[in-house]
């Protein structure tokens, strides 16, 4: 473990704002958002649309929250449904954004989303005073100027300020914690999957390995985390004793790791070919974006939810290939065999799809003997760059204009939702 006096101090602050696309509809219509029992609901029309945000009070009440079905919301009229204004959200998210750049420089804020930024504020104390006493300063004034409610967690790097805002933050609405603090507030958390940077699949496998909380985590040696993780073991390891040496700025993971695409379906897709269109426009997206980056990956994932009319459940599959790619077609028929293979005729309802395993896109041999491989890349490229030029649906498959196909309709939306 690095020694304490080594790491770099410094005054850094997570601000995440309470709900925020409820908060902003409620001010909106000019309730309090913290008393309304307000929920934003992408598609009133279709019983399975899910909640985008909810109120405090409504998650207080009714245990309604983010990703609760419309159709499990009670019938009550203290509760009140909005359509998400896209737009409006994103000219609140910059306006908070140049609130805070009354504190900083711009280089010393970093936006993580739409409603959660970074901001350091070492060397303000001659402008402002302590860095904890400006940032509920800030708190104040997001209330005074825009009516919307926030909690903060500060740290000496991002990832403590990060771990500060999202295990004590959101529940006290501010919380600051050093090094000092990371033995008996970040060792004991479990499941590892309250720790930001582990997933599911992270946490099974740590698991396996006879780690259970953070504080297993830091404590067992870094050699058996690099054997089975690489270079992220290193990472989950500093990152479990509250070291983060990433700039301000930078991600808290350095690295892209794998390009992925997640979507819940608008119906249920009962059809194995209305489900494998959705795959294949997915499996084009992830490629794009993989070819942009100038890398391919080894490994596909892909993962099918079903319907809770069909009492949920699904599968979540993976295969590594021999040779790396970033082919919308050659992923299209890895994902088609893992289907083949594992789906129960079930109505499906939510996709998930991956590539991992990544490396430079010149580790791909692209032989002069295999034309046809060569002329994917170079129709993929083109491809890439029509779209890039005149937008998505400049050029896109056939199968994106039948009944199934979801991409042209999503190009006219921000973030899943309506532009207005």
């Amino acid at each position: 473990m690095m020694k304490k006096q080594e790491l770099p101090e410094a005054s850094i602050f997570c601000i995440d704002m309470c709900g925020f696309y409820a908060s902003v509809s409620a001010v909106e219509l000019g309730l309090d958002p913290l008393e309304v029992c307000l929920a934003v609901v992408g598609n009133q029309e279709r019983k399975g649309s899910v909640v985008l945000a909810a109120s405090p009070m409504m998650k207080k009440r009714f245990g309604v929250r983010t990703g609760t079905r419309l159709f499990e919301i009670p019938n009550h009229r203290d509760i009140l449904l909005v359509e998400p204004k896209m737009k409006l959200y994103l000219q609140k998210s910059m306006a908070i954004t140049e609130l805070l750049a009354r504190y900083a420089p711009k280089e010393s804020i970093h936006i993580y989303s739409v409603d959660e930024s970074f901001i350091e504020l070492t060397g303000t104390e001659k402008l402002w005073g302590p860095p904890e006493f400006t940032m509920r300063r800030i708190q104040q004034e997001l209330l005074d100027s825009f009516k919307l409610p926030s909690s903060v967690g500060g740290g000496p790097n991002m990832l403590l300020a990060k771990l500060s805002l999202d295990l004590e933050g959101k529940k006290m609405g501010f919380a600051y914690w050093n090094y000092s603090d990371v033995p008996k507030k970040l060792w004991p958390v479990q499941p590892l999957s309250r720790m930001w940077g582990i997933g599911s699949r992270t946490e099974k496998t740590l698991n396996s390995m006879g780690i259970f909380s953070v504080g297993d985590l830091a404590c067992t040696d870094v050699s058996v985390l690099e054997k089975q993780f690489g270079i992220m073991g290193n990472q989950l390891h500093q990152h479990a004793n509250g070291i983060d040496l990433s700039d301000m700025g930078s991600p808290l993971v350095e690295g892209q790791i794998s390009y992925g695409k997640g979507q819940i379906l608008y119906r249920d897709y009962i059809e194995e070919q209305d489900i494998m269109t959705i795959v294949l426009e997915m499996c084009e997206d992830i490629a794009m974006r993989t070819r942009q980056a100038r890398r391919a990956g080894r490994t596909i994932h892909l993962s099918i939810a079903y319907s809770k009319t069909a009492f949920g459940g699904g599968f979540s599959r993976s295969r590594s290939i021999d040779e790396a790619t970033n082919d919308t077609m050659e992923m299209y028929r890895v994902c088609q065999s893992l289907f083949r293979e594992h789906f129960q005729h079930k109505p499906v309802r939510q996709i998930s799809l991956a590539i991992s395993n990544l490396e430079e896109e010149s580790s791909m041999q692209l032989s002069l003997f295999d034309e046809k491989k060569f002329e994917n890349r170079q129709l993929g490229e083109a491809m890439d760059t029509i779209r890039k030029r005149y937008g998505y649906s400049a050029i896109y498959r056939g199968i994106s204009a039948t009944q199934a196909g979801t991409a042209i309709a999503r190009t006219k939306l921000i973030g899943g939702h309506n532009k207005e």
